[in-house]
């Protein structure tokens, strides 16, 4: 918002002056916050630092001691510099202890040559000044227009950190109060080097208020948070201590994602959406990149050098339990519960939630015991889901981040045909679905479809026209390998009355139940057609 020594010194009104610089010319970036004119020497008390002193020198002492008093004292309120005026009392040079002590304490010195008027400098100076602080103060309205408008909008957390990175031109990242990245922009720079490590290079980094810059970090950190709960920190990667502009964008967009998260508090949390984000990028990648792997370990969820297990979580819903809005709400507090069964668990996970199952991408150390961390995590999902059961179904274990993809789709796929299915364990596995998994990978293939309906179609339109219970009739003899009399006992039916509906598939299949093949043949008919119709369900 201020000009610096260096502009100051550029002025029209002070180069007539031939203005020279005799001694701390490091400090020509010192920001001017006014011109004075003072000619006596015990001026400091009177200051409040940022001024050029503007002097003829005519009231300054002789003495070498009292001269580099006189800088002392001026260095320490911090004035920006001192300007003297060679004609009055000096006409050629400065004392050597006046710059010496100039050097000394890194203040700039300089000297005009010519007769100046100083008051056309002050008139130039301040008034550069004032017109730099209008500037500044229209820039900060429309800061606040713009922040208020995405607020208004209901702009997403990216969209407010894509408008604070082209505000203020720097990398910015928004993080939990645990040092997980939610969300960032790099503002065009490479998030190679903007997010390894993240965690451990942002927790030592406090400024001990709600906005401060951290100078040893050079980042612009605010404090993001409502109603007293704050949730995250907001971090501007600026390397200098920001401006005040920077510093407003910072805050107004704290504030707007701060109301952002009261206003989507019906939705998905930060830290869910940004899990799905890399859960889905990761199924879309075989070959992860290594941006997408930074991003996860910025989480807190290092992918690389560990044992990675993914996870599904579906919950049991019943045809008079579902509905539109309770699906979508069950899901997101599945996904909270197994985010908890991961924490206590004491395991690093990604976890969402899609339009049907809660994924998750468990990373272990490779010393971990895989099988005792699994059943641990799925025991405490189904005792806090005791009212509304669940499957948790998990993929073969995976080593590093190119394994992330396969071992997530097995989970996805083993939760499916498990769904299907009446067996209760605490964690289903690729080895307890066998040929109903491989159906359900198959289910809608449409070769599949066709021979399920031509194996059972008869059957069907039977038991659809007349109400007969063929096909349940079928079901139980497969399930209990061509034992009539289990069978019997499983349909609640007397033998005469069963063999008698077992007849009548033969009749109207055309087929012998005793032949191996048919058996076969038709288990296989039933399990994908209940699989088809299962999967038609859910997606309803």
């Amino acid at each position: 918002m201020y000009p610096t020594v260096a502009e100051v010194l550029a002025l029209p009104v002070l180069r007539q002056g031939r203005p020279h610089v005799v001694a701390g010319a490091a400090g020509l970036d010192a920001p001017v916050r006014w011109a004075h004119v003072a000619e006596v020497a015990d001026i400091a008390p009177l200051l409040r630092g940022g001024e050029l002193v503007l002097t003829t020198g005519v009231a300054l002492p002789d003495d070498g001691a009292a001269l580099a008093r006189y800088i002392a004292d001026l260095a320490g309120v911090g004035v920006a510099g001192i300007v003297v005026e060679l004609v009055r009392h000096w006409s050629d040079k400065l004392p050597s202890a006046l710059v010496d002590a100039a050097d000394q304490h890194g203040v700039p010195l300089v000297t005009l040559s010519r007769e100046t008027r100083f008051v056309s400098v002050t008139e130039a100076v301040n008034g550069l000044i004032v017109d730099a602080q209008v500037d500044e103060l229209r820039a900060a309205e429309r800061v606040h227009e713009t922040f208020t408008a995405l607020t208004v909008a209901g702009a997403e957390p990216g969209e407010i950190l894509r408008e604070v990175a082209r505000l203020t031109e720097h990398p910015v990242v928004l993080e939990t109060l645990a040092h997980e990245v939610l969300a960032y922009d790099t503002a065009g720079t490479d998030p190679g080097e903007l997010l390894p490590g993240w965690p451990s290079r942002s927790r030592p980094v406090q400024v001990g208020e709600r906005t401060g810059f951290h100078p040893g970090a050079g980042w612009l950190v605010t404090v993001v948070g409502a109603r007293g709960h704050d949730w995250g920190r907001l971090v501007v990667v600026c390397g200098d201590p920001p401006s005040r502009r920077h510093v407003v964008v910072a805050e107004r967009a704290a504030s707007a994602l701060a109301v952002h998260r009261l206003v989507a508090k019906d939705t998905d949390s930060l830290e869910r959406q940004a899990h799905r984000a890399i859960l889905t990028e990761l199924l879309a990648n075989p070959v992860p990149p290594a941006e997408l792997t930074a991003r996860a370990s910025a989480l807190a969820v290092p992918l690389t050098g560990r044992l990675l297990v993914g996870v599904a979580v579906r919950p049991r819903i019943t045809a008079t339990a579902k509905t539109a809005q309770s699906t979508p709400v069950l899901l997101r507090e599945l996904a909270e519960t197994t985010v908890l069964a991961a924490r206590r668990a004491k395991v690093s996970a990604l976890v969402a939630a899609d339009e049907t199952q809660v994924r998750a991408l468990i990373a272990l150390s490779p010393e971990a015991g895989v099988d005792a961390v699994l059943h641990r995590l799925a025991t405490d999902v189904h005792e806090a889901r005791s009212s509304a059961p669940a499957v948790v179904a998990v993929g073969t274990t995976g080593a590093g981040p190119a394994e992330a993809r396969r071992t997530l789709v097995e989970a996805a796929q083993v939760a499916a045909a498990a769904l299907t299915e009446n067996a209760e364990r605490v964690v289903h596995r690729l080895d307890d679905v066998r040929l109903r998994g491989l159906l359900h990978l198959l289910a809608r293939d449409e070769r599949i479809t066709a021979f399920a309906a031509r194996e059972l179609g008869p059957l069907l339109s039977r038991d659809a026209a007349q109400g007969s219970r063929l096909v349940q009739a079928l079901r139980h003899y497969c399930e209990h390998g061509g034992n009539k009399s289990a069978a019997a006992a499983a349909a609640h039916t007397s033998r005469t009355a069963y063999y008698q509906q077992l007849a009548r598939i033969e009749q109207v299949l055309g087929v012998r139940l005793e032949e191996p093949e048919s058996m076969l043949s038709l288990y296989v008919a039933l399990l994908a057609h209940d699989i088809r119709a299962a999967d038609d369900h859910s997606s309803e």
